[in-house]
């Protein structure tokens, strides 16, 4: 069968290449299922590993299949699944469990172990390729009614834990209504942070530099959440004007960002990071006034990184509900699609020049 893979640590490595289709006696105990891939989501992730930043194959292989946004269907299950059966449409985690206590426990988006592993990112193949075997563990049910928008579960699942983790954090108040919200970023993640927020009743100001109209800021403006475009009014402007935020979820990979956030961060209100920054930027920092702001206003700042099966389960619910409150808004997302995965260069060039871009993905099969 067909996939798209690179060459780890050699940059534009990116080819189609022929491999053996899986299959389900992979998986120990019977409990093997066999998925066709019908949509794979891209993202800034498989241009980096592309560029040869970061990414590694599985042990005995010199080559890695990328993606990690999955969506498709079951195909076959072994004798011991009950709980999914052929025709069931599904999307499945990245992360798998490594040695740590938490890897153990489920929550392997959570290890502490210093290598870890990631479908179509680290050690353990992706879903760019026609067929996949997984255990029933790491593959969520899809209801039929989001079959068109199901290839955005993956990013959806971590704008879920990002958000769940700052409501857990808040458990300490006893007490946490946030009032209002602010999404620093309008790309996939942003749009569907402020989708999920909206969900939750919150006020939201998504900000991004560019400046409307444009798709992004309508998307936003459909959801009864305001668009700011940085270059009009910076955040600290529109925490003055629109503010005190409640919440931040931080998603534009500018790390100088987080810190002006720390800053307009409201009394017991929560900043969550999402974006992961390479290099080495430094930056000058009002580094008294922040610490003074987080010890006397009981202020809280955390890093969110993937998701596990608990999220993607609540990815689901939020996506039948969202289609409920906001019909078709979540199709429009899906604004770049790129049929057939031996058109991998097509993908991979739209993926770094389109400017409109919301969310690029490779139509694998019919759905």
């Amino acid at each position: 069968m067909k996939a798209i893979a690179v060459i780890p640590g050699k940059p534009s490595s990116i080819h189609l290449r022929e491999v053996a289709k899986p299959r389900l006696e992979v998986v120990p105990d019977g409990r093997g299922v066999l998925v066709q891939v019908l949509r794979v989501g891209v993202d800034g992730t498989d241009k980096e590993i592309n560029a040869a930043e970061y990414g590694a194959p599985p042990p005995g292989d010199d080559y890695l299949i990328l993606g990690h946004e999955s969506f498709g269907r079951i195909e076959a299950v072994g004798p011991n699944v009950s709980e999914l059966k052929p025709g069931d449409f599904v999307a499945a985690t990245v992360r798998r469990p490594g040695s740590s206590i938490y890897d153990q426990i489920g929550t392997y988006d959570m290890t502490t172990d210093d290598s870890y592993f990631e479908r179509g990112i680290n050690l353990r193949h992706g879903f760019l390729t026609e067929y996949y075997v997984d255990d029933p563990e790491y593959i969520i049910r899809v209801p039929d009614d989001l079959r068109q928008v199901g290839v955005l579960m993956e990013p959806t699942s971590v704008v879920e834990k990002a958000i769940a983790q700052a409501y857990e954090i808040q458990r300490r108040l006893r007490v946490w209504r946030p009032r209002r919200a602010a999404v620093l970023g309008a790309s996939t993640l942003g749009l569907l942070a402020t989708l999920v927020l909206r969900l939750r009743g919150l006020e939201v100001v998504t900000l991004s530099r560019t400046r409307p109209p444009y798709l992004n800021s309508r998307l936003i403006e459909q959801l009864g959440a305001r668009y700011v475009s940085t270059q009009d009014l910076s955040l600290q402007q529109a925490s003055e004007k629109f503010g005190p935020f409640d919440l931040i979820l931080e998603g534009t990979g500018y790390s100088p960002l987080v810190f002006e956030a720390m800053s307009v961060l409201a009394k017991n209100g929560v900043l969550v990071m999402v974006s992961v920054t390479g290099g080495d930027r430094k930056v000058e920092v009002p580094a008294d006034k922040i610490n003074l702001g987080f010890v006397l206003g009981n202020k809280v700042a955390v890093g969110s990184v993937n998701a596990n099966r608990e999220y993607f389960e609540m990815g689901v619910k939020d996506l039948s509900e969202a289609e409920l409150a906001y019909p078709g808004w979540l199709c429009k997302l899906l604004t770049h699609p790129i049929k057939g995965l031996e058109n991998y260069e097509a993908m991979m060039k739209t993926l770094s020049e389109a400017q409109d871009a919301i969310k690029v993905y490779c139509e694998v099969a019919p759905l």
